[in-house]
């Protein structure tokens, strides 16, 4: 049973993971043969570690007849084994970046690797999607009145996240691009802070003050 907990936390660790850097669809980033695999990763960690703890009799200080170390020793490994993976014996200066040299590298590599093959599957949805809603809609309306329309639908928006999505549309706005793409970026942007749903229901509410003239 320990086991079973165990590698039930370490794939919850995994799946938060991919859930915090997919914001606008958690449940499809999760939903590919590459999460799957991430969230496995990180669930084998924490029952590797459960037997390193087992193996040595780590406590933790925890006092083991009062069964507060068998708990203790499942929190442990279930959520700290990634922390383990992350960890580098040393850093080495490639070019312009630092490189961990350690576990860190292994799992660099492995969530890279989950990253794109991600991005790859969550791209052509993406697309669709902000072809769809954005459709017919007059970029510099929609530039002005969208952005803070949809901050307002939300509730829990956190400020850096305000502040992010305020300078990269300060970016889009200045680009040299045709407005029709210009406009479904817009849309993406947008998507990531607040997700389709929303997106799409603040186009609905606004279409007829937006649309191409």
């Amino acid at each position: 049973m320990d086991y079973v907990v165990v590698a039930l936390l370490g794939a919850l660790v995994g799946g938060g993971e991919l859930i915090a850097r997919y914001r606008d669809a958690p449940a499809r980033a999760l939903h590919n043969l590459p999460a799957y695999s991430y969230v496995a990763l990180n669930a084998l960690a924490s029952l590797a570690a459960l037997k390193l703890i087992h193996i040595y009799g780590w406590t933790f200080g925890a006092s083991a007849a009062s069964g507060a170390a068998r708990w203790t020793q499942i929190l442990v490994a279930g959520t700290g084994a990634m922390a383990l993976f992350r960890t580098s014996l040393f850093t080495i200066h490639v070019g312009d970046k630092d490189v961990g040299v350690g576990p860190i590298a292994f799992l660099q590599i492995f969530r890279d690797a989950t990253d794109r093959a991600v991005d790859r599957l969550r791209a052509k949805a993406r697309s669709d999607q902000v072809a769809t809603i954005m459709q017919g809609l007059s970029y510099a309306k929609a530039s002005a009145g969208l952005p803070p329309y949809c901050l307002a639908l939300m509730q829990n928006v956190p400020s850096d996240e305000q502040v992010s999505l305020t300078k990269s549309l300060a970016l889009l706005d200045e680009a040299q691009i045709d407005e029709a793409v210009k406009v479904r970026i817009l849309g993406l942007q947008l998507m990531n802070v607040v997700g389709p749903a929303v997106l799409t229901a603040a186009v609905a509410s606004l279409r007829d003050e937006m649309k191409n003239a």
